[in-house]
Protein backbone atom coordinates (compact mmCIF):
# COMPACT_ATOMS: atom_id res chain seq x y z
CA UNK A 1 0.00 0.00 0.00
CA UNK A 2 1.34 3.59 -0.89
CA UNK A 3 1.32 6.25 1.94
CA UNK A 4 0.32 9.39 -0.43
CA UNK A 5 -0.55 8.97 -4.27
CA UNK A 6 -1.34 12.39 -6.56
CA UNK A 7 -2.95 11.58 -9.68
CA UNK A 8 -2.13 14.63 -11.86
CA UNK A 9 -4.28 16.24 -14.63
CA UNK A 10 -5.09 19.22 -16.94
CA UNK A 11 -8.21 20.07 -17.84
CA UNK A 12 -7.13 20.95 -21.43
CA UNK A 13 -10.12 18.51 -22.94
CA UNK A 14 -12.22 15.99 -20.64
CA UNK A 15 -10.09 13.14 -21.60
CA UNK A 16 -7.29 13.60 -19.02
CA UNK A 17 -9.36 14.56 -16.00
CA UNK A 18 -11.86 11.73 -16.50
CA UNK A 19 -8.36 9.19 -16.75
CA UNK A 20 -7.61 10.62 -13.78
CA UNK A 21 -10.40 10.17 -12.14
CA UNK A 22 -10.60 6.55 -13.35
CA UNK A 23 -6.85 5.96 -11.47
CA UNK A 24 -7.93 7.86 -8.57
CA UNK A 25 -11.26 5.42 -8.30
CA UNK A 26 -9.47 2.33 -8.64
CA UNK A 27 -7.12 3.16 -5.98
CA UNK A 28 -9.80 3.93 -3.64
CA UNK A 29 -11.84 0.97 -4.31
CA UNK A 30 -8.46 -1.42 -4.09
CA UNK A 31 -7.64 0.46 -0.98
CA UNK A 32 -4.17 0.51 -2.49
CA UNK A 33 -3.24 4.01 -0.60
CA UNK A 34 -3.86 5.72 2.68
CA UNK A 35 -4.17 8.68 0.80
CA UNK A 36 -4.71 9.84 -3.06
CA UNK A 37 -6.00 12.88 -4.15
CA UNK A 38 -6.57 13.99 -7.90
CA UNK A 39 -4.89 17.76 -8.98
CA UNK A 40 -6.27 19.70 -11.97
CA UNK A 41 -2.68 21.15 -12.58
CA UNK A 42 -4.00 24.25 -14.34
CA UNK A 43 -5.55 25.30 -10.92
CA UNK A 44 -2.21 26.09 -9.56
CA UNK A 45 -0.82 28.04 -12.34
CA UNK A 46 -1.75 31.61 -13.26
CA UNK A 47 -4.90 32.62 -15.01
CA UNK A 48 -3.30 34.01 -18.53
CA UNK A 49 -1.37 30.55 -18.69
CA UNK A 50 -4.84 28.75 -17.17
CA UNK A 51 -6.72 30.40 -20.40
CA UNK A 52 -3.87 29.66 -22.46
CA UNK A 53 -4.31 25.38 -21.75
CA UNK A 54 -7.80 25.41 -21.67
CA UNK A 55 -9.86 27.90 -23.52
CA UNK A 56 -7.33 28.40 -26.59
CA UNK A 57 -7.68 24.18 -27.05
CA UNK A 58 -10.98 24.37 -26.96
CA UNK A 59 -11.46 27.38 -29.13
CA UNK A 60 -8.87 24.96 -31.93
CA UNK A 61 -11.20 22.03 -31.95
CA UNK A 62 -13.96 24.42 -32.04
CA UNK A 63 -12.59 27.19 -34.71
CA UNK A 64 -9.58 25.94 -35.97
CA UNK A 65 -9.17 22.20 -35.67
CA UNK A 66 -6.79 22.43 -38.81
CA UNK A 67 -4.45 24.66 -36.94
CA UNK A 68 -4.55 22.07 -34.13
CA UNK A 69 -3.65 18.87 -36.63
CA UNK A 70 -0.64 21.20 -37.76
CA UNK A 71 0.47 22.24 -34.03
CA UNK A 72 0.38 18.28 -33.40
CA UNK A 73 2.25 17.51 -36.13
CA UNK A 74 5.20 20.48 -35.69
CA UNK A 75 6.00 19.21 -32.40
CA UNK A 76 5.87 15.62 -32.71
CA UNK A 77 9.73 15.68 -32.72
CA UNK A 78 11.10 13.55 -30.16
CA UNK A 79 13.57 15.46 -26.94
CA UNK A 80 13.18 18.89 -29.74
CA UNK A 81 12.78 22.32 -27.83
CA UNK A 82 12.36 20.48 -24.09
CA UNK A 83 14.64 23.25 -22.95
CA UNK A 84 12.32 26.31 -24.22
CA UNK A 85 9.37 24.40 -23.44
CA UNK A 86 10.45 23.88 -19.57
CA UNK A 87 11.51 27.00 -19.01
CA UNK A 88 8.05 28.36 -20.16
CA UNK A 89 6.34 25.58 -17.64
CA UNK A 90 8.59 26.69 -15.07
CA UNK A 91 7.49 30.31 -15.50
CA UNK A 92 3.90 29.83 -15.28
CA UNK A 93 4.12 26.35 -12.34
CA UNK A 94 5.32 27.32 -9.82
CA UNK A 95 2.13 27.15 -7.08
CA UNK A 96 2.05 23.68 -8.91
CA UNK A 97 5.93 22.63 -7.75
CA UNK A 98 5.64 24.30 -4.23
CA UNK A 99 2.62 22.35 -3.89
CA UNK A 100 4.32 18.83 -4.91
CA UNK A 101 7.49 20.32 -2.80
CA UNK A 102 5.14 21.06 0.27
CA UNK A 103 3.22 17.32 -0.15
CA UNK A 104 6.36 14.93 -0.91
CA UNK A 105 3.77 11.96 -2.36
CA UNK A 106 5.30 8.57 -2.80
CA UNK A 107 4.22 8.17 -6.05
CA UNK A 108 2.36 10.42 -8.57
CA UNK A 109 0.48 9.22 -11.44
CA UNK A 110 0.47 11.78 -14.33
CA UNK A 111 -2.49 11.64 -16.80
CA UNK A 112 -1.03 15.15 -19.27
CA UNK A 113 2.34 15.78 -20.49
CA UNK A 114 2.41 19.00 -18.23
CA UNK A 115 2.64 17.63 -14.57
CA UNK A 116 4.72 14.73 -15.87
CA UNK A 117 7.02 17.13 -17.20
CA UNK A 118 7.27 19.24 -13.92
CA UNK A 119 7.71 15.84 -12.07
CA UNK A 120 10.55 14.78 -14.22
CA UNK A 121 12.47 18.21 -13.54
CA UNK A 122 11.80 18.04 -10.09
CA UNK A 123 13.32 14.81 -9.84
CA UNK A 124 16.61 16.05 -12.00
CA UNK A 125 17.11 18.67 -9.38
CA UNK A 126 16.51 15.90 -6.68
CA UNK A 127 13.86 18.41 -5.29
CA UNK A 128 11.06 15.95 -5.34
CA UNK A 129 11.84 11.72 -4.54
CA UNK A 130 8.35 10.70 -5.30
CA UNK A 131 8.27 7.95 -8.22
CA UNK A 132 6.75 8.69 -11.68
CA UNK A 133 3.89 7.11 -13.75
CA UNK A 134 2.50 8.42 -16.90
CA UNK A 135 -0.60 7.47 -18.53
CA UNK A 136 -0.86 8.08 -22.50
CA UNK A 137 -4.58 9.10 -22.94
CA UNK A 138 -4.59 8.63 -26.56
CA UNK A 139 -4.13 4.88 -29.08
CA UNK A 140 -0.61 6.94 -30.23
CA UNK A 141 2.23 8.69 -27.82
CA UNK A 142 3.10 12.27 -28.94
CA UNK A 143 6.76 13.87 -28.49
CA UNK A 144 5.27 16.21 -25.80
CA UNK A 145 4.75 12.53 -23.25
CA UNK A 146 8.30 11.90 -23.46
CA UNK A 147 10.41 12.32 -19.82
CA UNK A 148 14.00 11.49 -18.91
CA UNK A 149 12.90 10.68 -15.08
CA UNK A 150 9.89 8.19 -14.70
CA UNK A 151 9.15 5.44 -13.37
CA UNK A 152 7.02 3.42 -15.98
CA UNK A 153 4.68 4.49 -18.65
CA UNK A 154 0.97 3.04 -19.32
CA UNK A 155 0.15 3.20 -22.86
CA UNK A 156 -2.80 1.64 -24.83
CA UNK A 157 -1.36 -0.84 -27.79
CA UNK A 158 1.36 -2.79 -28.39
CA UNK A 159 2.32 -0.67 -31.02
CA UNK A 160 2.51 2.37 -28.99
CA UNK A 161 4.52 0.20 -26.55
CA UNK A 162 7.19 -0.48 -29.54
CA UNK A 163 7.65 3.06 -30.38
CA UNK A 164 8.68 4.41 -27.08
CA UNK A 165 10.92 1.52 -26.98
CA UNK A 166 12.34 2.97 -30.27
CA UNK A 167 12.47 6.31 -29.09
CA UNK A 168 14.82 4.76 -26.55
CA UNK A 169 12.47 4.38 -23.33
CA UNK A 170 13.45 0.95 -21.41
CA UNK A 171 11.06 -1.62 -22.66
CA UNK A 172 10.77 -3.43 -18.62
CA UNK A 173 9.34 0.37 -18.13
CA UNK A 174 6.20 0.37 -20.22
CA UNK A 175 2.95 -1.72 -19.94
CA UNK A 176 0.31 -2.11 -22.36
CA UNK A 177 -2.84 -1.55 -20.18
CA UNK A 178 -5.07 0.64 -22.36
CA UNK A 179 -6.62 3.66 -21.66
CA UNK A 180 -8.36 4.33 -17.45
CA UNK A 181 -11.88 4.93 -17.71
CA UNK A 182 -14.31 4.60 -14.98
CA UNK A 183 -14.27 0.69 -13.41
CA UNK A 184 -18.30 1.21 -13.84
CA UNK A 185 -17.24 0.65 -17.61
CA UNK A 186 -16.28 -2.98 -16.84
CA UNK A 187 -19.79 -3.85 -15.60
CA UNK A 188 -21.97 -6.17 -17.43
CA UNK A 189 -25.66 -4.77 -18.10
CA UNK A 190 -27.92 -6.23 -20.05
CA UNK A 191 -28.51 -4.89 -23.44
CA UNK A 192 -32.58 -5.69 -23.63
CA UNK A 193 -32.56 -4.15 -19.84
CA UNK A 194 -30.71 -1.46 -19.81
CA UNK A 195 -33.05 -0.30 -23.50
CA UNK A 196 -36.24 -1.03 -21.82
CA UNK A 197 -34.93 1.24 -18.59
CA UNK A 198 -34.97 4.08 -20.82
CA UNK A 199 -37.94 3.70 -22.77
CA UNK A 200 -36.25 2.28 -26.24
CA UNK A 201 -37.55 -0.68 -28.61
CA UNK A 202 -36.16 -3.66 -26.77
CA UNK A 203 -35.64 -5.60 -30.32
CA UNK A 204 -34.23 -2.61 -32.17
CA UNK A 205 -30.65 -1.69 -33.35
CA UNK A 206 -29.41 0.75 -31.36
CA UNK A 207 -27.26 3.97 -32.08
CA UNK A 208 -25.55 6.28 -29.86
CA UNK A 209 -24.50 9.81 -30.60
CA UNK A 210 -22.55 11.94 -28.17
CA UNK A 211 -24.42 14.80 -29.53
CA UNK A 212 -22.79 17.45 -27.05
CA UNK A 213 -19.08 17.01 -28.73
CA UNK A 214 -20.47 18.66 -31.89
CA UNK A 215 -21.60 21.87 -30.47
CA UNK A 216 -23.58 23.65 -33.21
CA UNK A 217 -21.52 21.68 -35.75
CA UNK A 218 -23.72 19.38 -37.87
CA UNK A 219 -25.50 17.88 -35.38
CA UNK A 220 -28.68 17.87 -36.99
CA UNK A 221 -27.22 17.03 -40.76
CA UNK A 222 -25.74 13.98 -39.01
CA UNK A 223 -29.47 13.38 -37.50
CA UNK A 224 -31.01 13.56 -40.83
CA UNK A 225 -29.13 11.17 -42.49
CA UNK A 226 -29.08 8.46 -40.07
CA UNK A 227 -32.92 9.20 -40.49
CA UNK A 228 -32.67 7.73 -43.60
CA UNK A 229 -31.07 4.29 -43.00
CA UNK A 230 -32.87 0.85 -44.57
CA UNK A 231 -32.20 -0.92 -41.68
CA UNK A 232 -34.72 -0.11 -38.71
CA UNK A 233 -32.85 1.55 -35.75
CA UNK A 234 -33.53 3.90 -32.95
CA UNK A 235 -31.15 6.92 -32.46
CA UNK A 236 -30.15 7.97 -28.74
CA UNK A 237 -28.27 11.32 -29.05
CA UNK A 238 -26.84 12.64 -25.61
CA UNK A 239 -26.68 16.40 -25.73
CA UNK A 240 -24.62 16.91 -22.34
CA UNK A 241 -25.40 20.36 -21.13
CA UNK A 242 -26.38 22.10 -23.76
CA UNK A 243 -30.19 22.67 -23.48
CA UNK A 244 -30.08 24.48 -26.86
CA UNK A 245 -28.33 21.38 -28.38
CA UNK A 246 -31.60 18.71 -26.93
CA UNK A 247 -34.58 21.83 -28.02
CA UNK A 248 -32.87 21.57 -31.63
CA UNK A 249 -32.64 17.77 -31.47
CA UNK A 250 -36.53 17.55 -29.40
CA UNK A 251 -38.07 19.35 -32.06
CA UNK A 252 -36.65 16.96 -34.87
CA UNK A 253 -37.68 14.00 -33.38
CA UNK A 254 -41.09 15.34 -33.09
CA UNK A 255 -40.96 15.99 -36.96
CA UNK A 256 -40.50 12.20 -38.18
CA UNK A 257 -43.52 10.28 -39.13
CA UNK A 258 -45.07 7.92 -36.12
CA UNK A 259 -44.19 4.42 -36.94
CA UNK A 260 -41.10 5.81 -39.37
CA UNK A 261 -38.11 2.74 -39.24
CA UNK A 262 -36.03 5.18 -37.58
CA UNK A 263 -36.55 6.97 -34.22
CA UNK A 264 -34.73 9.73 -32.47
CA UNK A 265 -34.44 10.39 -28.81
CA UNK A 266 -32.64 13.35 -27.61
CA UNK A 267 -31.24 12.92 -23.72
CA UNK A 268 -30.00 15.97 -21.86
CA UNK A 269 -27.29 15.52 -19.25
CA UNK A 270 -26.58 11.99 -17.81
CA UNK A 271 -24.12 10.28 -15.80
CA UNK A 272 -25.44 7.33 -16.75
CA UNK A 273 -23.59 6.86 -19.94
CA UNK A 274 -22.31 3.64 -19.51
CA UNK A 275 -25.81 2.20 -19.08
CA UNK A 276 -26.75 4.32 -22.53
CA UNK A 277 -23.35 2.24 -24.19
CA UNK A 278 -24.65 -0.95 -22.48
CA UNK A 279 -27.88 -0.58 -24.82
CA UNK A 280 -26.50 0.75 -27.91
CA UNK A 281 -24.73 -1.08 -30.97
CA UNK A 282 -22.75 1.61 -32.50
CA UNK A 283 -21.59 5.00 -31.39
CA UNK A 284 -21.47 7.68 -34.08
CA UNK A 285 -18.67 10.66 -32.78
CA UNK A 286 -15.28 11.60 -32.74
CA UNK A 287 -12.76 9.10 -31.82
CA UNK A 288 -11.06 10.92 -28.31
CA UNK A 289 -9.48 8.11 -26.15
CA UNK A 290 -11.46 8.36 -23.19
CA UNK A 291 -14.98 7.86 -25.27
CA UNK A 292 -13.38 5.43 -27.42
CA UNK A 293 -11.86 3.60 -24.89
CA UNK A 294 -15.46 3.51 -22.99
CA UNK A 295 -17.16 2.30 -25.85
CA UNK A 296 -14.74 -0.63 -26.90
CA UNK A 297 -15.03 -1.58 -23.01
CA UNK A 298 -18.81 -2.13 -23.79
CA UNK A 299 -18.37 -3.58 -27.25
CA UNK A 300 -20.13 -0.57 -29.38
CA UNK A 301 -18.47 -0.83 -32.97
CA UNK A 302 -17.53 2.95 -33.62
CA UNK A 303 -18.66 4.93 -36.55
CA UNK A 304 -15.87 7.30 -36.45
CA UNK A 305 -17.19 11.12 -37.99
CA UNK A 306 -15.08 14.71 -38.17
CA UNK A 307 -12.00 13.11 -36.30
CA UNK A 308 -10.09 16.28 -34.82
CA UNK A 309 -6.74 16.36 -36.93
CA UNK A 310 -4.11 15.88 -34.76
CA UNK A 311 -4.39 12.81 -32.12
CA UNK A 312 -8.05 11.92 -33.09
CA UNK A 313 -6.89 11.24 -36.63
CA UNK A 314 -4.27 8.89 -35.41
CA UNK A 315 -7.11 7.38 -33.02
CA UNK A 316 -8.82 6.70 -35.93
CA UNK A 317 -6.09 4.98 -37.87
CA UNK A 318 -5.81 2.67 -35.17
CA UNK A 319 -9.28 1.58 -35.29
CA UNK A 320 -9.48 1.19 -38.95
CA UNK A 321 -6.36 -0.44 -39.09
CA UNK A 322 -7.73 -3.48 -36.39
CA UNK A 323 -10.70 -3.78 -38.43
CA UNK A 324 -12.58 -2.48 -34.82
CA UNK A 325 -14.63 0.90 -36.73
CA UNK A 326 -16.09 2.25 -40.20
CA UNK A 327 -15.20 5.69 -40.88
CA UNK A 328 -18.01 8.29 -42.60
CA UNK A 329 -15.92 11.57 -44.37
CA UNK A 330 -18.79 12.88 -45.90
CA UNK A 331 -22.22 13.13 -43.43
CA UNK A 332 -24.73 12.87 -46.60
CA UNK A 333 -23.78 9.05 -47.06
CA UNK A 334 -23.43 8.22 -43.22
CA UNK A 335 -27.10 6.11 -43.05
CA UNK A 336 -25.15 4.45 -46.59
CA UNK A 337 -22.13 3.89 -44.90
CA UNK A 338 -23.79 2.06 -41.59
CA UNK A 339 -26.61 0.10 -43.40
CA UNK A 340 -23.81 -1.16 -45.95
CA UNK A 341 -22.09 -2.59 -42.87
CA UNK A 342 -25.72 -3.93 -41.39
CA UNK A 343 -25.98 -5.51 -44.73
CA UNK A 344 -23.21 -7.81 -43.60
CA UNK A 345 -23.77 -9.73 -40.67
CA UNK A 346 -20.46 -11.44 -40.46
CA UNK A 347 -18.14 -8.35 -41.28
CA UNK A 348 -20.60 -6.68 -38.31
CA UNK A 349 -19.84 -10.01 -36.16
CA UNK A 350 -16.30 -9.63 -37.04
CA UNK A 351 -15.63 -5.91 -36.01
CA UNK A 352 -17.64 -6.44 -32.98
CA UNK A 353 -14.87 -9.46 -32.67
CA UNK A 354 -12.47 -7.08 -33.25
CA UNK A 355 -13.74 -4.38 -30.60
CA UNK A 356 -13.65 -6.95 -28.04
CA UNK A 357 -10.10 -7.98 -28.64
CA UNK A 358 -9.21 -3.91 -28.26
CA UNK A 359 -11.07 -3.79 -24.86
CA UNK A 360 -9.29 -2.77 -22.27
CA UNK A 361 -12.30 -2.40 -19.74
CA UNK A 362 -9.78 -2.74 -16.48
CA UNK A 363 -7.12 -1.17 -17.26
CA UNK A 364 -7.41 1.32 -14.02
CA UNK A 365 -7.16 -1.69 -12.00
CA UNK A 366 -4.44 -3.01 -13.83
CA UNK A 367 -2.57 0.40 -13.30
CA UNK A 368 -2.41 0.49 -10.09
CA UNK A 369 -1.56 -3.55 -9.74
CA UNK A 370 1.41 -2.85 -11.70
CA UNK A 371 1.95 -0.02 -9.57
CA UNK A 372 2.01 -1.90 -6.36
CA UNK A 373 4.15 -4.66 -7.69
CA UNK A 374 6.36 -1.63 -8.80
CA UNK A 375 6.39 -0.44 -4.85
CA UNK A 376 7.24 -4.60 -3.69
CA UNK A 377 8.96 -6.36 -6.69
Amino acid sequence: MFNKVLVLSASAGAGHIRAAQAVEKAFLQMGAAREVRHIDILEYTNKLFRNFYSKAYIDMVNKAPEVLGWLYDHLDTPWKNERRRLAFNKLNTRPFIKLLEQHQPDFVVCTHFLPAEMVSWLKAKERLATKQAIVVTDFDVHAMWLCHHFEHYFVALEETRIHLEKLGIPPEKVSVTGIPIDPIFAEVKDKRAMRAKYGLDEDRRTILISAGGFGVGPIEHLVQSLLEMRHGAQVVAICGRSTELKTRLDQLAAQVPPHHHVTLHAVGYTTEMDEYMSAADLLVGKPGGLTTSEALAKGLVPVIVNPIPGQEERNADHLLEEGAAIRCNNLPVLAYKIDQLLDDPARFASMQANVKRLAHPHAARDIVTTLLSLQNP
